[in-house]
C-alpha cells in the first residue's frame, strides 16, 4: 500500500491536469470525470462528516507515510462514520479547496463536519507529517482530534 500511495503521488506531482482536482482515491474516479460528479457518484452519505487529507506538487519528505497511516487509522477506526478523500488541491480550479481551508501546506488534514447535507465549521489537524516517526503518538492524536471535532454531532 505505501509503494501505491508513494507511486500515485509521484505520478500526480509529474503528470497533472491543470483544469481539475485529482482526487487519489480507488473509489472509481475517472480523470475525465468533475470533481462534483465524482462526489455525487461516491458520497450516498451525505450526512457523513468528511476528512479530507490533501496534498500538492510539493510534496513533503513524510507525505506518503502520512498519508497511508492516515488511510490505516480511517479504516481500523472510522470508515463506516465518515468519508474521506485525497485530493491535490494544487490543480483544484474547480472546487476552490485552497481558499475555502486556507491551504498553503505540502499536506493538510482538514475536518469538515457535516449534518444532513449542510458543512458546520472545519478544523485543519496541523503537522501530522512531523510525527510519523513515532506512530503510537501520531495515531492517538489523529483519533482524538477527529473524535473532538467531528464525534460530537
Amino acid at each position: 500500500m505505501k509503494k501505491y500511495i508513494l507511486l500515485t503521488l509521484i505520478a500526480s506531482f509529474s503528470i497533472s491536469s491543470p483544469l481539475q482536482a485529482q482526487v487519489q482515491d480507488t473509489d472509481g474516479y475517472m480523470p475525465n470525470q468533475g470533481m462534483q460528479e465524482y462526489f455525487s457518484a461516491a458520497q450516498n452519505d451525505y450526512s457523513k462528516s468528511i476528512i479530507y487529507i490533501f496534498f500538492n506538487n510539493q510534496p513533503c519528505y513524510t507525505c506518503a507515510d502520512t498519508i497511508e497511516m492516515i488511510e490505516n487509522i480511517y479504516n481500523q477506526n472510522f470508515i463506516d462514520q465518515y468519508n474521506m478523500f485525497i485530493i491535490n488541491y494544487a490543480n483544484d480550479d474547480e472546487n476552490n479547496f485552497i481558499n475555502t481551508y486556507q491551504l498553503s501546506q505540502p499536506l493538510e488534514v482538514v475536518l469538515v463536519r457535516v449534518d444532513d447535507g449542510a458543512t458546520f465549521g472545519y478544523q485543519k489537524i496541523e503537522n501530522l507529517q512531523n510525527m510519523t516517526s513515532d506512530p503510537i503518538s501520531f495515531k492517538e492524536y489523529f483519533i482524538e482530534e477527529v473524535n473532538d471535532f467531528l464525534g460530537n454531532q
